[in-house]
């Protein structure tokens, strides 16, 4: 079959992933290899054990992703591996590897940022849908263990450009997911636990109260002009300055544009110390304890071991947290799609696959008129078919990394 086919490696956290994706729209491949076994013991990832996991999984998780393509190192065309944002030395690995990939058989290399790789995990599967005309802007929520990020997208020819218009103050959402269910004794992964455990509480059994942040953009108006004017002027002595750098001055002329602009920041540490609180308040540690050894002694709990473990109170308070982090998702969200005249939302990263949180996003997006996008439960999650989707449009533009590039762990998307 013609086209383009894109070798995919995917190393950014606890995931060694490699796929190959067909012309950025046909999945052929994914494979992904998990170290939740690894990292469960000390209830969250340990950078260094998964840079040694990574290094164990990388070679054959990529050959069984040809091998179930029906491709060979030398049949595809290009190698996509992420470039950021992760830990340094997970995404280390899969640099070095794809960097040799590419050497030793003279084929193109793309660097791909992790973050732009989940919003065309979305991308890829309505296009596998034959859904080619999404409306722009696409405003994108990217939500997961390490991130909560909206970014405005636009696309100019084949290439997506970004604009973060928010992110969070301090705890990523699954973050937030995965700490909380460690305070309650659920173990590691929290999240998907949380989700499974959520429908059998009362959601509104704990009031949590939204984050309060104070945004540039909410002050007083009259502060807000005087410190608007002082930062534009401030702005035009810089570029008046610079007479050399022309990408400074590009940058100086982008901070200008923005400052304007409003923002929407999400923060999740409230909430998970209010859930610290009732805990305290409440003298619920011994019961904590109790649940935290029980499940311990089960290899691979069912949901019906949770439950027996659960009482009516800590389901309530399960349901309750869950209802506020979606909440707040859903809702600055949707205030951002009014202020920036979205087209279409798109909901992707591990957070994605929530349950709630999807059913009430398509519920909130009906009422809205607009139409709001996920990815399959597979491609919320890290996987290496969305590296290789995103990394289709920078092939097609002859956007290839040099050899001497490296892993950043606190990459920007733009």
């Amino acid at each position: 079959m013609p086209g383009i086919y894109i070798l995919g490696i995917e190393s950014s956290c606890d995931e060694t992933a490699a796929a190959v994706v067909r012309s950025g729209e046909q999945l052929i491949s994914n494979v992904v290899a998990s170290q939740i076994a690894t990292h469960q013991p000390y209830g969250g990832v340990v950078p260094e054990l998964a840079s040694r996991e990574h290094l164990r999984a990388i070679v054959p998780v990529v050959r069984q992703a040809l091998s179930e393509a029906n491709q060979t190192y030398k049949s595809v065309d290009a190698i996509a591996v992420t470039r950021g944002p992760g830990l340094a030395g997970a995404l280390l690995v899969g640099i070095s590897y794809a960097k040799a990939l590419s050497y030793a058989l003279d084929k193109p290399l793309i660097a791909v940022n992790h973050l732009e790789g989940h919003i065309h995990a979305v991308l890829l599967e309505e296009r596998q849908k034959g859904n080619h005309d999404l409306q722009f802007p696409v405003l994108a929520l990217v939500v997961s263990g390490g991130h909560t990020h909206l970014y405005l997208a636009q696309r100019r020819g084949n290439l997506w450009t970004y604009e973060n218009i928010g992110h969070t103050r301090d705890d990523a959402a699954g973050e937030a997911f995965d700490k909380v269910a460690k305070l309650l004794g659920l173990g590691y992964p929290g999240g998907p636990v949380i989700d499974r455990l959520a429908p059998h509480g009362d959601p509104h059994a704990v009031k949590f109260l939204p984050a309060q942040i104070k945004h540039r953009d909410r002050r007083d108006h009259r502060k807000e002009r005087e410190h608007s004017g002082k930062e534009k002027e401030k702005l035009g002595q810089d570029l008046a300055k610079d007479k050399t750098y022309d990408k400074d001055k590009e940058e100086l002329q982008a901070r200008r544009a923005d400052s304007d602009r409003p923002h929407f920041d999400f923060s999740f540490s409230g909430i998970k110390t209010a859930v610290l609180r009732y805990v305290e308040v409440h003298s619920l540690r011994d019961s904590i304890e109790r649940r935290r050894r029980a499940l311990t002694a089960i290899p691979k709990p069912t949901l019906e071991d949770y439950l027996a473990n659960c009482d009516r109170q800590a389901l309530d308070l399960i349901a309750s947290f869950q209802r506020a982090v979606v909440e707040d998702l859903i809702g600055k969200t949707l205030v951002a799609a009014r202020a920036y005249e979205a087209a279409t939302l798109f909901v992707t990263g591990g957070v994605a696959a929530n349950s709630e949180l999807r059913s009430t996003f398509e519920q909130a997006g009906a009422q809205e008129g607009i139409p709001v996008f996920f990815p399959s439960r597979s491609l919320s999650t890290d996987n290496a078919a969305m590296i290789a989707a995103a990394a289709y449009p920078k092939f097609l533009a002859n956007d290839f990394a040099a050899m001497d590039f490296s892993a950043e762990a606190n990459l920007v998307l733009r």
